[in-house]
């Protein structure tokens, strides 16, 4: 599943800098921010699916 978690949080990091470009375009701040809140979980998301990655991987070369 560790896949398909990546490619939904690079796709939750897309659509926030979709809605904090509209939002810095349209002048709606709240939309922005939105936006950057969004980039912001995706990407931590993004950072937890690879230290799962490499958990895998040191134990896959101790054994």
């Amino acid at each position: 599943m560790g896949f398909l978690d990546k490619l939904k949080n690079k796709a939750q990091q897309a659509k926030g800098r979709g809605k904090e470009e509209t939002g810095r375009q349209s002048g709606d701040p709240y939309l922005e921010a939105e936006g950057k809140s969004d980039r912001a979980a995706g990407g931590a998301k993004q950072v937890g699916e690879k230290a799962k990655d490499a958990a895998k991987e040191a134990k896959r070369s101790v054994e």
